[in-house]
């Protein structure tokens, strides 16, 4: 009963959220001033961006079939390309399901082994954390000076050191009794950080590493490039500098992980992060509607139709296996 309770709020609780989210930005535009940026939006720019977004999904689609093929499964890129598509979709209603979702389509209609599916999309997971973190290593590196300034105008500069030292010794605790330890705790930690190692390692293993690592730039290229490319679209952005777009793009990457699909949270988090470099605030909340509605419609469309398509598309393997 318990763990029943758990799974229904692990549902309601993001959509809840998401809820309160959408009416606390709508709080700062209304839904009318919302619909004048819609309407004076240049679409060349939107439908550009949902283009970029639509080419990052189909080298994922492609990129998945690098995972399968040394274990023996060569799939067809329709039947990868409508599983990730279909996964998307459904993460919209239940957070993560569409994980679990796209292994099993996969099961059914390539007859990969629902565990061996999963282990590639966890593999897949841990190779896009990575370049996430290149990605935020490089923003920091780019834009050091601004949030060093940032940081020492909110914050008094000694205690942004002393919370760094502390922070770096209890790391360090941590990190020792972790590895010496043999409680429950310390070992699915060490066995989490040893398959993150792995899986990264893994990659480089593979017959076609090289196309791996390009197709994951890749995804990870588009995901920003459309995320700028958009910006376009609101000419009251103006010109929103490189350093603005990417800790934007952080944020907003984030914010889709708080609620399902980023609904309610997505506009909010980009207009907190382009705040920071003076932006203003209704042009930022509008462009988070466009820029999530958008890509939003992308996933809709083509997850919808994929979820319709795939047992035509199979139709004869259906037939084989009856």
């Amino acid at each position: 009963m318990n763990q029943k309770i758990k799974n229904l709020l692990k549902i309601i609780l993001p959509l809840l959220l998401g809820v309160f989210l959408i009416w606390y930005s709508l709080s700062k535009v209304s839904i009318d001033k919302l619909l004048v940026y819609v309407q004076n939006a240049n679409y060349s720019w939107i439908v550009l961006g949902m283009f970029l977004g639509l080419l990052s999904h189909m080298s994922r689609a492609y990129r998945w079939r690098f995972m399968l093929s040394p274990i023996g499964y060569h799939v067809k890129f329709g039947n990868s390309f409508m599983a990730v598509f279909a996964a998307y979709l459904i993460n919209y209603t239940i957070p993560r399901a569409g994980e679990v979702a796209r292994a099993s389509l996969l099961t059914n209609y390539e007859g990969v082994p629902f565990e061996k599916g999963f282990g590639t999309i966890v593999a897949e997971r841990i190779a896009d954390m990575v370049v996430m973190m290149g990605i935020m290593l490089i923003t920091l590196f780019l834009q050091f000076d601004f949030i060093y300034g940032f940081l020492i105008q909110k914050f008094n500069p000694l205690k942004i050191i002393l919370l760094l030292v502390v922070g770096l010794i209890l790391f360090l605790i941590v990190a020792f009794f972790v590895t010496r330890s043999q409680s429950a705790i310390a070992l699915k930690i060490k066995t989490f950080v040893g398959g993150l190692i792995e899986g990264v390692l893994s990659i480089f293993k593979m017959k076609n590493k090289w196309a791996y690592i390009f197709h994951t730039l890749f995804i990870w290229g588009m995901y920003v490039l459309m995320f700028y490319i958009t910006t376009f679209a609101i000419s009251e952005l103006g010109v929103v500098a490189p350093g603005a777009v990417l800790v934007g793009f952080i944020s907003a990457s984030f914010s889709i992980a708080a609620t399902n699909g980023g609904i309610g949270s997505y506009p909010l988090a980009v207009y907190a992060a382009f705040s920071l470099f003076g932006i203003p605030e209704e042009p930022s909340i509008a462009y988070g509607w466009i820029m999530w509605a958008s890509q939003t419609l992308v996933i809709i469309v083509c997850g919808g139709l994929s979820l319709i398509y795939l047992p035509i598309y199979n139709r004869k393997r259906i037939k084989i296996k009856g």
